[in-house]
């Protein structure tokens, strides 16, 4: 009985972490897995800069990952925003936009879909 309140802690915990942010425009979904889906939108923003990319886990093991555009930083920087499915399985993917970031990094996430 002691720990039916941590489980249920740990449990409001992942689905508050899983939410996306304010202030995120959703770019689409997937049926990959969130980290399949945050190295290849790492990948390509990487390989079409020639500039090292941040990313940032928000969730352990992967299953939260924020992507920042080459150039820019964490918190606030421009990203793509990589969650698990809010319902079902798969992989919900937005974009906070951040400067003059924009148009071509929604469709550089969209090609990793």
């Amino acid at each position: 009985m002691k720990f039916i309140p941590l489980i249920a802690m740990t449990v409001a915990i992942s689905a508050c972490a899983a939410q996306p942010p304010a202030g995120v425009q959703q770019v689409g979904t997937s049926q990959q897995a969130p980290k399949a889906v945050a190295q290849c939108v790492a990948k390509k923003w990487a390989d079409a800069s020639q500039q090292q990319v941040v990313s940032q886990d928000t969730l352990a093991n992967d299953q939260a990952v924020d992507v920042y555009v080459p150039g820019q930083q964490p918190p606030t920087g421009a990203a793509a925003i990589v969650r698990p499915a809010l319902t079902g399985s798969g992989t919900w993917v937005g974009f906070r936009a951040s400067g003059g970031a924009g148009s071509q990094a929604t469709g550089d996430i969209q090609a990793c879909l």
